[in-house]
């Protein structure tokens, strides 16, 4: 066995109370505050190299566990509580490998942690697995990051001989026999990265509508002006979903704005994606939201480059057919994409591609960015309102891939000040130029944080 193979042999995680600048809103719920977990893992290598690394994500129930019975104070507390369960479940491994084989295992625990759960905190409804995956996802970017400084590399040169010997077929199945997971790996960060800004469904979309009592930190507060400030290209527009008149208009204004304020400032590039967080009860109705858009604007409906899961997570309540909508534009699975099982029915309903996201686990990532790759589906990295590590780390993984169009970003509109001490050693990943990060600053080994030169109390305090 390799060398490179490494035990755990400490976890710890963290939790801090994040408070957002300004609210959230997308589908039905809006978020104006937080938990930020952090997660530490001591590992060890066959060579007997000790290295510590880190994860860091939002434990958001209002996405991960949405509900009408259960309080949003007991998702919280319930998300926290399967944090706790997975470290421990992590900290007894006690067996050496790579660190997808070490996740892995954990992550299959999922469904047995959740049913424990919702037994001891009797939760009128079953604690889900996509909490679970969002609550495990610092656990597996802690193992890679720790597997890449132990070993001296970057965690993206890990992922091929000498450092992974098994090769794809043994995850994916036998069609990529022989082929690696290094194979679809980029040999450096793409720099600079297009990033996709939010527009909220509460955000203001001219400087002249913000009210008097909207934040004065020096920050916009506007579409507009974040657009004058950060160069940018890349919208993500989020929708009702159930109402198509505020729908076109919001899609029809935001490409207005974007367009009077890039030709002043002499650009043409323009992107935008359409997510309504599966508030829609049938794919027709992005279909006729689409037409109409088209008819009002044609160049705003051109700039539409995907939908983003327009109908519930749960596939197999309906499973409406996408290809009528898909053959329109790209519609891409996010909620939804959970296991190869998911993969394999979003495929077989007309999906066009997928979405990845860190909080969704890095090796499943990983993984499913390969199996899109083979199978020729595009790909989107999106996130969850990630702030410091947890942006780096997001940015580090679409920047090492191949997707659609870079990556999504928007804590520097709802969460900055979580991200302080991080900007101060990358400000190129939280500042936008010309629409994009600039990812200069990453480090070599791990995942490229340079925790050492952060100055959070969370790193700094740790032995």
């Amino acid at each position: 066995m390799p060398d490179s193979d490494i035990v755990i042999r400490e976890v710890q995680y963290f939790f801090s109370d994040e408070k957002a600048r300004e609210p959230l809103k997308f589908g039905a719920v809006v978020v104006d505050e937080a938990t930020y977990c952090h997660v530490r893992v001591r590992v060890e290598n066959r060579k007997g190299r000790s290295a510590v690394g880190w994860g860091a994500i939002f434990l958001v129930d209002f996405w991960a566990f949405p509900s009408k019975v259960v309080e949003h104070t007991q998702r919280d507390k319930a998300m926290r509580l399967c944090v706790e369960k997975l470290c421990a479940l992590a900290q007894d491994r006690g067996e050496f490998g790579h660190p997808i084989d070490l996740y892995l295992p954990i992550e299959e625990k999922l469904p047995e942690v959740g049913a424990e759960i919702t037994q001891e905190m009797g939760l009128a409804e079953p604690f889900p697995f996509l909490a679970g995956l969002v609550c495990g996802s610092p656990i597996d970017a802690a193992l890679h990051d720790a597997f890449g400084i132990a070993n001296g590399i970057s965690s993206y040169d890990g992922y091929a001989p000498p450092y992974m010997v098994r090769d794809l077929g043994a995850y994916l199945g036998p069609e990529l026999k022989g082929r690696h997971l290094g194979d679809f790996v980029q040999p450096r960060f793409a720099s600079p990265l297009p990033a996709f800004h939010l527009v909220g469904g509460l955000d203001y979309l001219r400087a002249a509508d913000v009210p008097a009592t909207a934040p004065k930190d020096g920050l916009p507060n506007s579409l507009d002006r974040w657009i004058e400030r950060d160069g940018l290209s890349c919208l993500k527009v989020k929708l009702r979903g159930t109402d198509l008149d505020w729908d076109v208009s919001r899609l029809l204004e935001v490409h207005r704005i974007a367009r009077e304020v890039q030709d002043v400032q002499r650009r043409t590039d323009l992107y935008m994606s359409a997510d309504t967080n599966e508030q829609c009860e049938h794919p027709d109705y992005i279909i006729e939201m689409l037409e109409k858009v088209r008819e009002a604007d044609h160049r705003a409906f051109d700039a539409i480059l995907y939908i983003e899961q327009p109908t519930e997570r749960d596939l197999n309540a309906q499973r409406h057919d996408m290809r009528k909508l898909a053959a329109i534009k790209p519609v891409i699975i996010d909620e939804s994409l959970m296991t190869f099982d998911d993969f394999n029915l979003c495929v077989e309903l007309g999906w066009s591609g997928i979405a990845l996201k860190s909080c969704k686990g890095h090796s499943m990532a990983l993984l499913f960015a390969a199996k899109a790759e083979h199978l020729g589906l595009p790909y989107t990295v999106q996130d969850l309102t990630n702030p410091g590590i947890s942006l780096i780390h997001s940015a580090g993984l679409a920047a090492r891939l191949r997707p659609m169009k870079g990556v999504e970003s928007n804590s520097r509109q709802y969460f900055p000040e979580t991200s302080a001490p991080e900007q101060d050693v990358h400000p190129g990943v939280f500042t936008l130029l010309d629409g994009s990060m600039n990812l200069n600053t990453l480090g070599n080994t791990g995942l490229g944080y340079r925790v050492e030169a952060i100055k959070r109390d969370t790193f700094q305090e740790t032995p």
